[in-house]
């Protein structure tokens, strides 16, 4: 026992003089291993980047300058709460008190983003972000009302709208004064070839009025649809890069700098306090979408359903009938179902038949087409959105051919485009 206890008490005095040289280190500021003298503070040096992060360095340095924040300032309007009162029956002492209730609202600010696609000031960015200052289905800006563009040097400069496609939300802009333009800017490159779900993506816009913001993510999925985006249902790319409001009409580029999308929407989470936020679910429009528009929207005008020339029909993919229900009916496979059929269109006059009746499933009324239309122009259509690529791309007065599945039967209808004055709610 006494062994054991002179033993304990040995490794106590140890364990305590081990204790009081740390101590005695902490304070005379003894050197620790490879530290400083005391009131110093170490540094390394920095270490090599990873590929993937030189990657996102050398485009951002090369392509960020060419990204803006688009600003869009509308004044706003005197309003008089007694306008419509004839002035005589205003009694006097409250007529001296009118010019009080005179109120001048705060002028509506709002700010997107947009990208350079050209030596000449050109900037592409999203219709919604600018709409607010347009004057109705115009080019011209409403009274009060002004849009600028700030570029990452810090200098702004007054921007005109060129061109609109309400039907894909592009909007092209540009510089009042050429010169405007800061030097060095490189326009960036459009991609034409769809981008692959997993590639790189990289988000630069102006999220929240914070200019020059850079986020980074993969392709999540590409051929979504989204309600509200544009006029018609046109695909769209998915991504997680983080993108915000103000994120809107920015690029999304891939490893190699080039457009992949016009950054669009997002589905949002939204706060406590109801301010909405990146859930990593973002959308923009295809490069491809925007190479095919870009030089309409360069030679003016206000792209619309209203003014576009189309077929007049309201359509359902094929593909969202249940496939016990495309057997039983006789439908193919793929294909676009016709559901209504506007009156006075293209496709009236052509014989196209809307669908006459409908069958309940699962408590939803679901019409069944007597149309099915599967080709244009010897093209195959999968879709509504091919269908309405291939329509949109034409002019009033083009003559395409639609092969169309009757029942049983296949057929060849030429049909010559027009304008639709009252268009149907859905479709080319």
């Amino acid at each position: 026992m006494h062994a054991r206890f002179s033993t304990s008490r040995t490794r106590l005095a140890l364990l305590a003089l081990v204790i009081a040289l740390a101590a005695a280190v902490a304070v005379t500021g003894w050197p620790l291993g490879s530290a400083g003298a005391q009131g110093e503070v170490a540094t390394v040096p920095s270490g090599p980047l990873l590929e993937s992060e030189r990657n996102t360095v050398e485009i951002v340095e090369r392509y960020g300058p060419s990204v803006v924040a688009v600003n869009v300032v509308v004044e706003g309007v005197v309003t008089d709460p007694f306008a419509d009162i004839p002035e005589e029956q205003i009694p006097p002492l409250f007529r001296e008190m009118l010019p009080r209730f005179g109120r001048e609202p705060a002028p509506r600010r709002g700010s997107g983003s947009g990208f350079v696609v050209d030596a000449g000031g050109g900037i592409v960015t999203n219709l919604h972000v600018v709409r607010a200052a347009l004057d109705g289905s115009s080019l011209s800006l409403r009274d009060g009302a002004e849009i600028t563009v700030g570029f990452e040097d810090g200098t702004t400069a007054s921007v005109r709208v060129v061109g609109v496609n309400a039907l894909y939300d592009l909007a092209l802009l540009e510089l009042t004064d050429p010169a405007a333009l800061p030097a060095g800017i490189e326009p960036i490159l459009l991609s034409e070839a769809g981008p692959r779900v997993g590639q790189k993506a990289i988000a630069i816009g102006n999220p929240f009025g914070f200019a020059s913001t850079v986020t980074t993510g993969i392709v999540s999925a590409v051929g979504r649809t989204l309600p509200g985006v544009g006029e018609v249902s046109a695909p769209l790319i998915q991504t997680d890069a983080a993108i915000n409001p103000g994120n809107s009409g920015g690029p999304l580029l891939d490893s190699g700098g080039r457009l992949i999308g016009v950054n669009t929407a997002i589905i949002p989470s939204v706060s406590a306090t109801g301010q909405r936020g990146s859930l990593g679910i973002g959308f923009a429009v295809p490069s491809s979408t925007l190479v095919e528009t870009l030089p309409e929207l360069r030679s003016g005008g206000y792209v619309s359903v209203s003014n576009r020339a189309r077929l007049g029909v309201t359509v359902q993919n094929v593909a969202a009938y249940p496939e016990a229900l495309r057997e039983r009916l006789g439908l193919p496979d793929t294909g676009v179902a016709v559901i209504e059929v506007a009156e006075g269109s293209a496709a009236e006059a052509a014989g196209l038949r809307p669908s006459s009746f409908a069958v309940q499933i699962g408590g939803r009324t679901v019409p069944v087409p007597e149309d099915v239309i599967t080709a244009i122009d010897g093209v195959p259509v999968a879709d509504s959105s091919e269908l309405q690529r291939a329509v949109f791309a034409l002019e009033a007065g083009d003559r395409v051919t639609l092969t169309v599945v009757r029942g049983s039967e296949t057929a060849e209808l030429d049909v010559t485009l027009l304008v639709v004055p009252d268009e149907p709610s859905e479709g080319p």
